[in-house]
This record gives C-alpha cells, sequence and structure tokens, in this order.
C-alpha cells in the first residue's frame, strides 16, 4: 500500500518555526496495518520544550487581547482549510491510526464542527450583572481566559481530539502547547498547520512531541502554564491531576470508562444487535465511550447474542485505505497483547469464545470482532477497560441487579440502554453511574454537549459551554461611581 499522502517530513512547530529531525533524537511512526515504519518523528530537547513555553508566554497577552470575533474569524478560516484539504487528512489519519478511509473523513466532519461550534460560542461568554447593593454601584463578573494551555492528547482520535482542545483554548483567549501522541503525529501537525496558515499567532499554538514524562513533567510544573486538559487513560491522569494540584493548577481530565449496555426485553432484538455490533466495533473498540459489557435480559439474551454473534463476524477486518473495509487494525502492538491477554484470561475462567479470539495474520496489529459468552464474573474484562475490539455478553434477570452490576466497576464515563419503557428508561438515567448516557441510541462526542465522567472517568468537562467555560478565569468587578 502505497504511503503517498504521509508527509516527508516531520516536525515540532514552535512559535511559527517548523523544527524537523536535525540535532535531535527520532521515533519510528507505524503503520498499524503493516507493521512497518512510515515516518521518523523529532523528538523534543529541552530547550525545545523551554522555547514553547516562552513563545506562549508571550504571545498570550496579544491573543488574549484579541477580539472575540477576530477569534472566531481566524477559527473559521481554519476550518474552512482542513475542510479544503480533507482528502489529504483523511488518508494520513488512516495511514498512521489504522480506522477505515470512511471513519476518518468521519472524525474530520467532527473537527471542522468542534472548531466552527467553539469560534461561535466565544462570543458568547457572558459575564453576570448583579442586583446593586447600594445606589451608583455596579456590580458583575467578567470571563477572562486562563493563561497558557498545556494540553495532552491520545492516539485514538487524534485529529477530532486535538482541535476540540485547541479550538476551545484559543477560542477563550488563550495561548496553548500541544502534546499529541507520538503514534499519530502527521494529523496532528497538519491541524496545527490549518491554524498557523488561518492566521493564529505561530506562538499561540506550539505543537511537541518526545518523551511524554519529559513533556507533561515540565509543561505542568511550569509557572507559565495556567491550565492542564488531557484526555487518555485512568493511571496516565490520576498521575498528571497530582501534578497539577501540587501546582495549584486547574484540570480537565477525560479518563477512561467501560460502558455497559443493558439490554430489556422489550426491544426489537435484531434492531439493537445491528446498532450494538456497529457502535462497539468502531476504531476496532479503541473508544473511550465504547460498549464493553453487554447485559441482556434472560428472556432475549439466546436470540440477541445469536444475532450479535452473526453479525461480528460479517464485518470486513482489514487496511483502512482499502475500500469496503468496516473495522482496521489495532492502533500498535500494545493494544494487540492486551486484547490476547484479555480474551484468554476470560477463557481461562471458562468463558465461550463464540467469535474471533485469535490474532489475524501476522502482518500488523489486526484482532478479530471478538465475542465472548458465559464470562465469569472475576474475569478481567469485566474490571478492565478492554479498549479493543471484545464484546463480553451475560444476561441478567432484574432491573436492581442488573443496575448493581452496571454501576460495579471504578469508572463511569458511558452508560446505555434499551427499552420502549419510558418509567424504566427514565429509572436507567437517575441511578446509573455516567456522564454520558444513550437511551436506545449510541451517540459519539459533540462539539455543543459536555462529556464528564464520574467516579475515575475524568474531572471537568470537554465540549459544549461547560468545556469552554473551563478555559476561563471568572473575575467579581465591585465599583462606585463615587470614590469612598
Amino acid at each position: 500500500m502505497s504511503n503517498t499522502a504521509y508527509p516527508t517530513q516531520l516536525a515540532l512547530c514552535i512559535a511559527g518555526e517548523w523544527r524537523g529531525a536535525e540535532g535531535r533524537d527520532v521515533a519510528a511512526v507505524v503503520n498499524p496495518a503493516t507493521g512497518r515504519p512510515i515516518g521518523q518523528l523529532p523528538m523534543a530537547t529541552e530547550r525545545d520544550i523551554d522555547d514553547a513555553l516562552r513563545a506562549a508566554h508571550e504571545a498570550f497577552p496579544a491573543w488574549s487581547q484579541t477580539s472575540a470575533w477576530q477569534r472566531e474569524t481566524v477559527l473559521r478560516r481554519a476550518a474552512a482549510l482542513i475542510e479544503e484539504r480533507r482528502a489529504t487528512l483523511a488518508e494520513i489519519l488512516t495511514l498512521e491510526n489504522g480506522k477505515p478511509l470512511a471513519d476518518s473523513n468521519g472524525e474530520l466532519d467532527r473537527v471542522v464542527e468542534a472548531i466552527l461550534y467553539c469560534a461561535e460560542e466565544g462570543k458568547r461568554a457572558y459575564g453576570r450583572i448583579l442586583p446593586p447593593r447600594s445606589r451608583l454601584l455596579s456590580q458583575s463578573t467578567l470571563k477572562r481566559p486562563v493563561g497558557p494551555v498545556a494540553a495532552f492528547v491520545p492516539w485514538n482520535f487524534p485529529a477530532f481530539l486535538a482541535a476540540r482542545k485547541i479550538a476551545a483554548a484559543l477560542a477563550a483567549g488563550c495561548t496553548v502547547v500541544l502534546k499529541p501522541a507520538e503514534e499519530t503525529p502527521a494529523i496532528c501537525i497538519e491541524l496545527v498547520r490549518a491554524f498557523i496558515d488561518a492566521g493564529v499567532p505561530g506562538g499561540a499554538l506550539n505543537l511537541l512531541f518526545g518523551v511524554p514524562a519529559q513533556i507533561s513533567e515540565k509543561l505542568i510544573a511550569s509557572p507559565v502554564i495556567r491550565k492542564i486538559s488531557f484526555t487518555g487513560s485512568v493511571p496516565v491522569g490520576r498521575l498528571l491531576a497530582t501534578m497539577a494540584s501540587q501546582q495549584l493548577k486547574p484540570a480537565t481530565m477525560e479518563l477512561g470508562g467501560h460502558a455497559p449496555v443493558v439490554v430489556f426485553d422489550d426491544v426489537d432484538v435484531d434492531r439493537v444487535a445491528q446498532a450494538c455490533v456497529a457502535f462497539k466495533f468502531r476504531n476496532a473498540g479503541q473508544v473511550c465511550l465504547s460498549p464493553s459489557r453487554f447485559y441482556v435480559h434472560a428472556r432475549v439474551a439466546p436470540a440477541f447474542t445469536e444475532r450479535f454473534v452473526a453479525l461480528a463476524k460479517a464485518l470486513r477486518v482489514g487496511d483502512g485505505m482499502t475500500p469496503g473495509t468496516q473495522m482496521g487494525p489495532l492502533n500498535n502492538e500494545r493494544r494487540l497483547r492486551a486484547a490476547e491477554s484479555l480474551v484468554e484470561d476470560a477463557r481461562e475462567r471458562g468463558a465461550r469464545i463464540a467469535a474471533g479470539g485469535e490474532r489475524i495474520g501476522h502482518q500488523g496489529w489486526f484482532f478479530p470482532p471478538t465475542v465472548l459468552t458465559d464470562v465469569a464474573e472475576s474475569s478481567r474484562i469485566l474490571s478492565e477497560e478492554p479498549f479493543c475490539p471484545v464484546a463480553p455478553i451475560m444476561s441478567f434477570e432484574s432491573f436492581d441487579e442488573v443496575i448493581a452490576r452496571a454501576n460495579g466497576v471504578d469508572v463511569g464515563l458511558a452508560a446505555y440502554a434499551f427499552t420502549n419503557q419510558l418509567e424504566r428508561a427514565a429509572e436507567f438515567a437517575e441511578r446509573i453511574e455516567a456522564g454520558w448516557i444513550g437511551i436506545n441510541n449510541f451517540t459519539p462526542s459533540l462539539a455543543d454537549a459536555p462529556i464528564g465522567g464520574a467516579k475515575d472517568s475524568g474531572l471537568g468537562y470537554e465540549g459544549g459551554p461547560e468545556g469552554l467555560d473551563a478555559y476561563f478565569h471568572t473575575r467579581f468587578v465591585s465599583q462606585s461611581s463615587v470614590v469612598v
């Protein structure tokens, strides 16, 4: 498969300057469909990190004082450039992430939507006028940008997650130091390029790759950085949140999940199974909102499982650049080994492998849509976020029982239920411990809706006005027209 769309040179971006591999260590970027290198990524030096911090600090006064209307114009131009470059960007995303080309285009749809939403919402960062306590006294609140932001982005949706953080921070008037995943650098490079080509001052948006611990520790400890935004795993999020708290810095943490799906006995089993298979195996299950534990009422469990298994087996797995591919490879060898380990653990504890279960071939990181039944409660897959295309299906008898089982993990990002009873749906939404709840549907994260997990799934919100608000500091102003 040709990699003609992939950039021949990868680079850091600091104060508008692109810095290549010269004088820096490099890391290989691998196409997950082949397991072969497709690029060499320069790793930031200590000087690069210092320069990025200085650039964000020096650019902040001018960018923060730029009007929201001017910032909107720049962001809209960035969205237009991304749309113009869509064909190349989609191929780049597929080559380094692995997802099918159609899914890459879907992710770019959400990139453009997020940028346009933040561009418009930035003009609505209203304060409040308080009722006066006395004559000739005005009291109000004002929202002002919090300061330079350190933003950390994973590899599973590198374009959308980066765009959402960049657009919200820039719309609020903040400057940004972006640290994406080293597995998927080129798509973030091209996003940053679009923002800078659109008119974002170079120092207002900086891009670093390198040793994650080195960069995160230095950015979070720096007095320049006033806000942390991270999307990723619970263990890393816990570590970064601890580091931020030691500096008394606000942190938004969108962390992992282990979403239950509860299928009641009053639904169209075929339609629900189709919806579940489509959403479960999206991006090879490497989605924080992915349904990962299926609880099906005992009366419909046999029929649901049979249909689910048949649909899972029918999915076309292959290189994301090949037309007709419905599920690509896992992004990296770590996820492949994790999938194999979870399946083997469940099998050793008595689970039956109804579909898939073994690596496909020896080239690339392919693992098939896998279905497990008769899964023991002690199986690791019921307590650890799978982040792979493995679906355990269990039966239940009563509402109280299934709610207890669904809530029986330390995370609570997303949860889903399928039922035609309104009272049952309302009760599920009230009692389930999750921040993103779908009733009779699955919904990916949206530009205008807040996503924030319960329990260990995170702190604060991404998306919607709540997500934009995280980049502001609220000031109270009490002003008298008469000097006391």
